[in-house]
């Protein structure tokens, strides 16, 4: 089953539970990656697991975001942020760990690193983790292999 499958699955059962909050974060996603994949060219229907991720992380930063630029005085607001990004969370794929990501580049692009570039080796492994693992880890972790 596409995780799109399931997602739209999800937003059927929170509209029959009248759940207006969880219909609301989960329309997003599919509002998201449908755009994406119409901008392509594609089938808007079969939307592909990796842009279905891809959105979710997306939409999980931005939630993230407003998270921690919300004033403290506004409980209602972080209320309602927090319960939106538990409702996207559900979705997102399993990220990779720092001791995954290590062992990936230093299997496929050893001759990459070994250059000590850091933009040269971001630049080849970036399109075999994107939506796979954290941007920021992954740049932590080059950074240290560039040392």
């Amino acid at each position: 089953m596409l995780l799109i499958e399931k997602i739209r699955e999800d937003m059927k059962v929170a509209m029959k539970e009248k759940n207006q909050e969880k219909k609301n974060a989960i329309a997003s996603i599919v509002d998201a990656a449908k755009k994406i994949v119409i901008d392509k060219g594609g089938d808007r229907v079969n939307i592909p697991d990796d842009i279905v991720s891809q959105v979710v992380l997306k939409e999980l930063k931005t939630i993230k975001e407003q998270i921690d630029t919300c004033p403290a005085d506004r409980s209602d607001l972080l209320t309602e942020f927090r319960n939106r990004y538990a409702i996207v969370e559900a979705y997102a794929p399993k990220l990779m760990s720092k001791e995954e990501i290590l062992k990936l580049i230093n299997e496929k692009f050893p001759d990459v690193v070994a250059g000590k570039n850091k933009g040269l080796i971001m630049k080849n492994i970036m399109p075999e983790l994107k939506g796979k693992a954290d941007g920021k880890l992954i740049n932590e972790i080059v950074e240290e292999l560039c040392k």
